[in-house]
């Protein structure tokens, strides 16, 4: 009677080791076959703020005045104390949530630098980026004040500005700017900041009055 019981206990964990074989291998099999797909990269949603509120920006060293929005600030180079002299209207709005500014940098129309001249160093400071943009679109632009009119340039790919301008009133003053993003270059991840920001370039030019 125990040698019978101990046979069926035996084909019973047999049975059941058999089984376990066969599952592992199933799932094996199943495995392999399976096709891997890759995920596409993914990036950190960015909020930005939903509504925009202005601050108006005017130096009595500076003879012009425009908008910019408050979530941003003001700032000079204090490190540089020679372009600080020499280039009192020469700063950034720094946007530090965001990773970004906006360079901004004043030039006196005169017989030293004149229009022509000044003109094509802001077309040759854009252009430098060709090597890495996929493409530069020029737009023509004007503000709603009197004399402010200039070029607004998107830089496509992976460029370290997306967006470029200068505007003057094609007599005394030249004024440029440029979007930086304090990280790689990336057209993919930044697009959406590029986007957001563009429009607070634009405001500064709409918003701009010579003095």
């Amino acid at each position: 009677m125990d040698l019978t019981k101990n046979k069926q206990l035996k084909f019973k964990y047999s049975t059941i080791i058999l089984l376990l074989h066969c599952f592992i291998i199933t799932l094996l099999a199943i495995s392999c076959e399976s096709t891997y797909t890759p995920k596409r990269p993914a990036y950190f949603r960015i909020d930005f703020p939903t509504e925009r509120k202005m601050a108006n920006y005017t130096c009595d060293e500076c003879p012009f005045s425009f908008e910019y929005p408050t979530y941003g600030s003001i700032q000079k180079d204090s490190s540089d104390l020679d372009e600080m002299t020499n280039h009192p209207c020469w700063f950034n709005i720094i946007f530090p949530d965001y990773k970004a500014k906006i360079y901004l940098s004043y030039t006196a129309i005169d017989a030293s630098n004149p229009l022509e001249k000044l003109i094509k160093d802001s077309y040759k400071l854009t252009f430098k980026h060709t090597v890495k943009a996929d493409y530069i679109d020029e737009t023509p632009i004007t503000g709603k004040h009197p004399n402010v009119s200039g070029i607004l340039y998107d830089v496509g790919g992976n460029a370290a500005s997306g967006v470029q301008f200068y505007v003057t009133d094609k007599k005394r003053n030249f004024l440029r700017g440029s979007l930086y993003f304090y990280a790689a270059p990336n057209a993919d991840s930044i697009a959406p900041s590029v986007q957001y920001f563009r429009k607070d370039v634009e405001h500064i030019i709409e918003s701009l009055q010579w003095k």
